[in-house]
């Protein structure tokens, strides 16, 4: 859902931080051994909630403005991420989990801090692997877009198909590129996927 032509002008290096959500507590309605079922379910909470991104830093490039479409996008993939992911850092490391995520032009860098941003690691991935189906993606979101305008149904959704199908083909990638630093499902992949896409528009 992204076009490379339509980023504008705007001032040097932002910082956008996607809000925090805190899950409801446990609900308990069992009144028998109490107190080993709250322990039990203090510890899955934990678990669940450990491994996980609860907050998103883009150092994203200078002079770029984005268009209210990409706007948009970037802040659905952002909100639907921190509502909803897996991110488990390989090595001694345990979350949850604060991303910083740049673009310098020739790597993809990411930062990864404490819940208190203090950092742990960080790691980068040359773009040069991702360079290819991100264009691919960037022209079929053009086209995408064009038809909409002109086009029949049935075409538009060949389209549509064609440009969810390279979407999923750059999360696959993403995710087989980092699966010795970092685990994340499919959807965690697609929304990070997005956000790569945002920071690869060119200033």
């Amino acid at each position: 859902m992204l076009s490379p032509g339509w980023g504008r002008r705007q001032s040097r290096w932002q910082t956008w931080k996607a809000l925090t959500r805190t899950p409801d507590p446990f609900r308990y309605v069992s009144t028998i051994g109490n107190e080993a079922v709250a322990e039990t379910s203090a510890s899955l909470q934990k678990d669940e909630q450990g491994e996980r991104i609860v907050r998103i830093v883009l150092e994203e490039s200078a002079h770029v403005r984005l268009s209210p479409a990409v706007e948009h996008e970037r802040r659905a993939a952002l909100y639907d991420l921190i509502e909803d992911n897996h991110f488990s850092l390989s090595g001694p490391f345990n979350g949850p989990y604060v991303l910083h995520l740049a673009n310098d032009g020739e790597r993809l860098n990411f930062v990864v801090c404490d819940d208190l941003d203090l950092q742990l690691t960080r790691f980068s991935l040359s773009l040069a692997i991702m360079r290819s189906v991100i264009k691919e993606y960037f022209l079929v979101c053009e086209s995408y877009f064009s038809a909409i305008k002109t086009m029949t149904p049935s075409r538009i959704e060949a389209i549509d198909m064609g440009r969810r199908g390279l979407h999923n083909e750059g999360a696959e990638l993403l995710r087989e590129r980092l699966a010795d630093r970092v685990k994340m499902d499919k959807d965690t992949s697609r929304r990070l996927f997005t956000l790569v896409c945002v920071l690869h528009i060119r200033r």
